[in-house]
């Protein structure tokens, strides 16, 4: 029985070393989920900071065909003033062209305008851009390092499996369950060490008959209180 219980220790190490190491490539892949959603939200805003350039863009093309509408429908009045005979005809075109004028000034005026939202906005995507490519840069390679982290757990997980496996078939199949089953109900830990009286596990005092026959290691005993198997690791008492 003693040898069963010292297997039941090995059993639940291995458990342990393999939950952290389980554990550990949660971290990783966490780490890597952060490092993606970071750079997916670098570029999520460098596109939209490009369709409110290109939108910015549109528009101002737009300003500069109006604007040279505008300056095309001067020169033709101009032209055609040289023509006019009548009096009423030069003032008629002549407002034709100070409303155009008045045009062009007000179109210079929202080009102004806009140029210098495009030079703003072109200084916010430039230096964008630049985070965006070293994000980039840094995600691919914090990626690659984590995921060789995460396989090179796998590989010692793997490797701890087939160990874990083996003490198993070592102990059997009702025990093992049983051992399971404790495991699950209480946060990995199936065996509890009973020191000085008490259950390592949940610190409640143990029956003074059981703690007794602990020290014979004859049977397996679990803990009253909490259900875990009792393992003793002191001398016996003088």
């Amino acid at each position: 029985m003693k040898k069963k219980l010292e297997l039941l220790e090995q059993l639940q190490e291995a458990d342990k070393g393999i939950d952290e190491q389980l554990a550990a490539q949660n971290g990783h892949r966490t780490a890597i989920s952060r490092l993606q959603e970071e750079l997916t939200a670098l570029q999520q805003a460098l596109a939209e900071r490009q369709e409110e350039m290109a939108a910015l863009q549109q528009e101002k093309s737009a300003l500069e065909v109006a604007l040279q509408t505008e300056l095309d429908n001067i020169r033709r009045s101009e032209t055609n003033m040289k023509e006019i005979r009548t009096n009423k005809e030069f003032q008629a075109v002549g407002r034709e062209i100070a409303t155009a004028r008045k045009q062009v000034a007000d179109i210079e005026e929202q080009l102004l305008q806009l140029v210098s939202r495009i030079d703003e906005l072109q200084t916010g995507l430039d230096s964008l851009l630049c985070d965006c490519n070293e994000c980039e840069t840094s995600t691919t390679q914090g990626a690659a390092e984590m995921q060789q982290a995460i396989d090179s757990l796998q590989k010692s997980i793997d490797s701890a499996v087939s160990g874990r496996e083996a003490i198993a078939k070592s102990l059997g199949g009702n025990l093992v369950r049983r051992y399971t089953q404790l495991r699950e109900q209480r946060r990995g830990q199936a065996l509890a060490e009973a020191s000085d009286g008490s259950c390592s596990g949940c610190n409640m005092q143990l029956p003074p008959q059981l703690y007794n026959m602990l020290f014979r290691g004859e049977e397996i005993f679990f803990c009253p209180h909490c259900q875990r198997i009792l393992i003793l690791k002191q001398g016996q008492p003088s």
